[in-house]
């Protein structure tokens, strides 16, 4: 007895899915977690072409000697951080940069607070706070070329400063205080003060209109007289605020450069030269590119230090 032949469609019925088939998910899967890299490639390949390989270049160069200028570079290993380091100019660029940076912080922290508590005290109307926010946000207005050509003026032997001063009979004559080696590097840290104290102003002002009104009641009913307020309700809500602006405040102001060299170029005698004016002047002046590297790295190290601080208050909060 012969038994007919199976039908060949059923057999292909009964066949297992073929791979290709399976795949068809896998792939749609990966192509769906590849398309934010396709919508942030733009910005990842400016990145690289315009941060990341300057940065890589620049640290390479720190390492040799004849670099830019000339076709035989040489490695010349750490030698270029052993004369940065140790150069009289540099160190007297480190000095001046901590001044610069401790004194306008502190003073945009205390300035910024004290407008910013004015100004959201109910004591003024809602006119009198208006005008005094356009006349305090003012300086954050200008940009840093129109407030370098303001304080030239202000502070010329023949300026309005001194005139004043004179007037007061606070001085018998005009004070050359950009030209001086001993107020020099004083008169361009009041004008990056008048320059910065809006923006902590600003930020320092949305704070406490965030911090609530029952800690105040609370207080008072407690019997807290305003100071203690201040110190156990204002100051604690504050203090993320703070901590965050005040370390913004020393990345930006280590990496001022513009303010000084239009006003004083970082004379007289080195008296207002900074890390950013030193580095510059190595690169452009003297034409030393490789030591200008070097020096350029130390900053970066030094900016990557406050920004890993700034970076961790801020994943704390």
């Amino acid at each position: 007895m012969t038994t007919a032949p199976a039908d060949p469609m059923i057999k292909q019925d009964r066949v297992p899915p073929s791979e290709p088939v399976a795949s068809g998910p896998k792939r749609s899967s990966v192509a769906r977690r590849l398309i934010p890299f396709g919508y942030l490639s733009p910005t990842i390949v400016l990145i690289t072409l315009l941060m990341i390989v300057p940065i890589v270049m620049v640290i390479s160069y720190s390492f040799r000697d004849n670099v830019i200028v000339q076709d035989n570079s040489v490695f010349a290993g750490l030698a270029n951080y052993t004369e940065v380091l140790t150069d009289p100019d540099f160190l007297a660029a480190i000095k001046n940069t901590g001044i610069f940076i401790t004194v306008s912080m502190v003073a945009h922290l205390l300035l910024g607070l004290g407008f910013a508590m004015m100004l959201n005290s109910p004591l003024l109307g809602n006119v009198t706070k208006s005008l005094f926010r356009v006349v305090y946000v003012l300086p954050w207005l200008f940009t840093i070329a129109v407030i370098a050509v303001i304080w030239r003026l202000l502070l010329d032997p023949s300026g309005v400063a001194n005139y004043v001063l004179q007037t007061l009979g606070l001085i018998n004559e005009g004070v050359n205080w950009l030209g001086d080696p001993g107020t020099a590097l004083w008169s361009v840290t009041f004008a990056n003060i008048w320059s910065g104290y809006p923006f902590f102003m600003i930020s320092l002002l949305a704070g406490l209109q965030g911090i609530p009104g029952e800690l105040y009641e609370a207080a008072s009913v407690d019997g807290a007289s305003p100071w203690r307020k201040f110190v156990h309700v204002t100051l604690p809500q504050l203090r993320p605020v703070i901590i965050s602006m005040a370390v913004l405040d020393l990345i930006w102001t280590s990496q001022q450069f513009a303010l000084i060299w239009m006003m004083t170029g970082g004379g007289p005698l080195n008296s207002t030269e900074m890390l950013s004016t030193f580095t510059y002047k190595l690169a452009f002046s003297e034409y030393e590119f490789a030591m200008a590297s070097a020096s350029a790295v130390v900053v970066l190290l030094l900016t990557m230090i406050l920004a890993f601080f700034y970076v961790r208050q801020q994943r704390e909060r």
